[in-house]
């Protein structure tokens, strides 16, 4: 996956607007249609193939009826006139919400969704139902017959345990195999078998692991997702069912007994990654307590930068070290910024598409936890290389390497090419790691990232 992978109103939009501003449209006048529209075509052909790719899945987010998706959907519908009806296969993903005084799921719903794609120009190939609770198979055919979609194309797809069941379940009612016959591409023998030993640990994993996950924006999971999963899949792979024990940061920082109580109770601790000044002193007194208690500790982008400020804080004896980030009012020198502005950014910046994004590679030190973790997981190049994620604006100040190194710092990872230090972690700790990289954007249900791996592995003993 690349950039191209993900397609936005607003990167839509803006690139129809330059086209405009250098004269491409000869001053005519700019429409949703053609022109919004081709654009979304052309990013979706574009990325296809960039990628080289045989097949090309599209997910439309929203609602049908959403006034923002219309677009979108018209771009599919003129996609389907000008490839050929046999070269697209439409999948539509509909809710059948639970009525709990009649006890009872509804079909109106998608009745009414699938209309209103009709009156659009799209008639779903599949169904795929939603649901909390098991679907009757008499709704299964009235969907159907008031779709007009074949019986054998509307699919049960109720709320299961793990994410290891979701594929498996869509195999057991032969989906891969519909479309392959409506695409042209004969009989697809899907390999499950990942998935099936996933399924296998996961019900094997009782025993439970609790991890605090550290942040300021607590109150919806949803802002930690791909963390949440994270944790769960390296939790499965260690044998153990993993429990999140949500800390709000700003709490801690007002010493909540009930909070640090739970952070206390946690096995391992996550500090997560963020903006602002708020909660930071919270963040920073969980990652001292991880440090001091020999508790396993994983900080991921801001969460690796509160290692490190918290580290210099005690080992160099100053409170006031911190990063330019949290000196909004500018009274501190950059002699105390343990983390500073990256070169080329600086606080009047534009903060829209200005930050350091996307895959840089990373040059990890021998004899160091990262190393291990990458290189037991076999994701290690033979250079010593891996490739990361990105999304930040701050990095390390140099000018304190040399001091905490010789306090037990260790940076066992860097960027090659400048130098700009991607992982840290403590010497003589269980395992204290921060990365300014996002792991958990490639960590997967069935391979979980090695840093995550390698967090459990401390946390679990195994």
């Amino acid at each position: 996956m690349s950039k191209l992978s993900t397609i936005t109103t607003g990167k839509i939009y803006t690139d129809v607007l330059a086209k405009e501003r250098r004269g491409d449209f000869l001053g005519g006048t700019i429409q949703v249609v053609p022109h919004i529209t081709n654009a979304i075509k052309d990013s979706i052909t574009g990325a296809a193939k960039k990628s080289k790719a045989d097949i090309m899945m599209v997910e439309v987010g929203g609602t049908v009826g959403d006034i923002e998706g219309e677009p979108y959907l018209e771009a599919i519908r003129q996609m389907k006139s000008e490839m050929g009806p046999e070269r697209i296969f439409h999948v539509h993903l509909t809710l059948l919400p639970y009525l709990a005084a009649s006890k009872e799921l509804k079909t109106k719903p998608t009745q009414l969704s699938v209309r209103e794609l009709r009156r659009i120009g799209l008639q779903p190939d599949m169904i795929l139902t939603r649901a909390d609770y098991k679907i009757p198979v008499e709704l299964l055919d009235k969907v159907s017959k008031f779709c007009d979609v074949a019986r054998e194309a509307v699919i049960p797809a109720p709320t299961v345990k793990s994410i290891y069941d979701v594929p498996l379940n869509l195999q057991n009612y032969n989906v891969a195999n519909f479309i392959g016959k409506k695409l042209g591409l004969g009989k697809l023998k899907p390999d499950m078998r990942e998935w099936e030993k996933g399924r296998k640990r996961y019900e094997e994993a009782v025993e439970p692991v609790r991890i605090a996950l550290v942040g300021k924006y607590t109150y919806l999971d949803d802002a930690y997702l791909s963390q949440i999963e994270s944790i769960k899949s390296a939790a499965v792979f260690h044998g153990r069912k993993a429990e999140i024990v949500w800390v709000d940061s700003e709490k801690l920082e007002k010493q909540d007994k009930d909070v640090w109580k739970d952070l206390k109770s946690a096995e391992g601790i996550i500090v997560s990654s963020g903006f602002g000044s708020r909660g930071i002193e919270g963040k920073i007194a969980a990652a001292r307590y991880a440090r001091t208690h020999k508790v396993p500790y994983l900080g991921l982008c801001l969460g690796s930068q509160i290692l490190a400020i918290e580290f210099a804080r005690s080992m160099l004896k100053d409170d006031q070290l911190t990063s330019q980030e949290f000196d909004e009012k500018g009274k501190l020198g950059q002699e105390r910024y343990v983390v500073h502005y990256l070169p080329g950014q600086h606080k009047g910046r534009s903060m829209g598409g200005t930050l350091r994004l996307g895959a840089y590679q990373c040059r990890l030190k021998k004899g160091t936890k990262a190393y291990a973790s990458y290189k037991e997981a076999g994701q290690l190049g033979s250079d010593g290389t891996i490739s990361e994620r990105h999304r930040h604006r701050y990095e390390f100040n140099q000018s304190f390497r040399k001091r905490l190194e010789e306090k037990g710092l260790v940076f066992s990872g860097e960027w090659p090419e400048t130098g700009l230090m991607e992982i840290v972690e403590v010497k003589d700790h269980p395992f204290m790691v921060g990365s300014q990289f996002h792991p958990e954007f490639k960590s997967r249900p069935h391979r979980p990232h090695p840093l995550f791996e390698g967090f459990m592995k401390a946390v679990t003993g195994k």
